[in-house]
């Protein structure tokens, strides 16, 4: 029996980084992107502890549960786990989404990153949820991540069978090309978590983008 997908919207997508905020708390940051409109959120911090990790991750369930927004875990599997957060985003050298199915269970929601050819070769559709696809333009909170062309992207959304979220360098000035290739949205970093109103800038973003997808002349049909 093939698995139900499980239901999220991947329009507005946070991706967090602490040290972007300036100092304020990140689940205030997160509270008020979520008044502004964002729709899934992915807890990242590469450097944290695993106790700091899972009390961050409770913290932003605290906030994101009433609101019905997913939280989803960066890499980290065991914290998705034990702070009970939606699912998880793996990438090439993360664990196997197939382990962290296993791990978590059909309910899940489970993202990978595809980047290149082979990332999208391994991609599982029965397994992964969505793609996060990328990078769409240069960005400082991922140095090493390639840029691809607009030719490129366009053939990666094209030949995934599964949703797919656009990252990298993405704001108000540079949305608009990703949108139109195919993607069913777009994941931010600094461009809420640096804002000085991440309210304001969250609507900003969710705006543009649905006008964006308004503007197609048909939707994206994974």
């Amino acid at each position: 029996m093939s698995r139900a997908r499980p239901a999220f919207d991947l329009s507005l997508y946070l991706v967090t980084d602490a040290a972007l905020t300036g100092g304020r708390p990140l689940a205030d940051i997160v509270a008020a992107a979520v008044r502004g409109g964002v729709t899934l959120v992915q807890l990242r911090d590469k450097t944290a502890p695993t106790r700091a990790l899972i009390e961050q991750a409770r913290a932003l369930q605290a906030v994101l549960q009433p609101a019905g927004v997913p939280l989803l875990i960066n890499d980290r599997v065991d914290v998705a786990w034990a702070a009970g957060a939606d699912g998880v985003h793996v990438g090439s050298e993360d664990m196997p989404p197939s382990l962290a199915r296993q791990m978590l269970g059909p309910e899940a929601v489970i993202g990978q990153s595809v980047g290149c050819e082979a990332e999208l070769a391994a991609l599982d559709p029965a397994i992964v949820d969505y793609a996060g696809v990328g990078a769409v333009a240069a960005t400082p909170t991922k140095a090493d991540a390639e840029a691809l062309s607009p030719a490129a992207f366009a053939d990666l959304c094209r030949r995934l069978s599964v949703p797919v979220v656009a990252i990298g360098g993405l704001n108000l000035d540079t949305l608009a090309r990703p949108l139109a290739a195919g993607a069913d949205g777009i994941a931010v970093v600094s461009a809420i978590c640096a804002a000085a109103d991440p309210e304001a800038a969250a609507r900003a973003l969710r705006s543009a983008v649905e006008a964006e997808k308004a503007a197609r002349p048909q939707e994206r049909q994974p």
